[in-house]
């Protein structure tokens, strides 16, 4: 099983969600959180960061949707 290591940021105050990056291992993923933490923005939020693993070549989303 392979996993790649999707890097987001969210302020808790806004609806967007900032997709860093995508890394190889959760260390590289967490090496960029360092980096970023020093960048206006981020350095005001550093809880926003939010990193999932995700299994490659598999849907993670299997449902349909509701358009509203």
């Amino acid at each position: 099983m392979e996993l790649a290591y999707l890097l987001q940021h969210e302020r808790p105050d806004a609806e967007d969600v900032k997709v860093i990056g995508v890394y190889s291992s959760q260390l590289e993923a967490e090496a960029a959180i360092k980096r970023l933490s020093k960048q206006p923005g981020f350095r005001d939020y550093l809880g926003g960061f939010t990193i999932d693993a995700y299994e490659l070549d598999q849907d993670n989303w299997t449902e349909g949707f509701v358009d509203l």
